[in-house]
């Protein structure tokens, strides 16, 4: 039986949380997200179910002891490049940049732990037909339509086709969404999208 993953994001920055919120459950649609605009809000939670903590930089300082012993969930948000003993998210960056920083927090962050969301057992096979596993794997590299269309011999229809399919099967609409869920399936490396 598989249990939804849960993240909490911790800040006190409305439209931060709401933005980070946004991408997240687009990238991550199967999993639930909450925002706390405080650490007390979080203790008055449930705040050791969560399988990571995006946490504003002022809460991680405030209240390092809490985040450090939970260090291979704990993310931090920055403003610019910080050097932490837990892995950092700079916020300020563009949306696209910012999702490619997700996936490898996602990819690299728990080469020595066994992640929480991690289901092996789920081949991506049984979701997608091999033809839509090879389009959903153009797409993630970043290829138009038309770019996959002539890559892989077929007709531009079939790939809108194609990628409608996907969309449905994986309840996933955004390309960046594409993107993380065939990383997270092996179907790509995160540094070749």
């Amino acid at each position: 039986m598989h249990s939804t993953l849960e993240i909490a994001i911790i800040d006190p920055n409305t439209l931060a949380a709401l933005g980070l919120r946004t991408i997240l459950e687009e990238m991550l649609p199967e999993t639930v997200v909450r925002a706390f605009s405080s650490y007390a809000a979080l203790m008055d939670d449930t705040p050791d179910m969560y399988a990571h903590y995006f946490v504003s930089s002022h809460i991680y300082f405030e209240h390092t002891a809490f985040f450090l012993e939970r260090r291979p969930k704990t993310i931090v948000l920055t403003t610019g490049e910080v050097s932490l003993p837990v892995p950092t998210l700079d916020i300020s960056l563009p949306q696209d940049v910012l999702v490619a920083r997700i996936v490898n927090l996602r990819q690299h962050g728990h080469e020595h732990h066994t992640h929480p969301a991690s289901d092996a057992s789920a081949p991506i096979t049984n979701a997608l037909s091999p033809r839509e596993a090879e389009v959903l794997t153009l797409v993630a590299r970043g290829l138009m339509n038309k770019e996959i269309a002539d890559r892989l011999h077929i007709g531009l229809t079939t790939v809108i086709s194609h990628r409608r399919n996907i969309s449905a099967k994986l309840g996933i609409r955004s390309a960046s969404g594409l993107a993380i869920y065939a990383v997270m399936h092996g179907l790509v490396e995160a540094d070749s999208i």
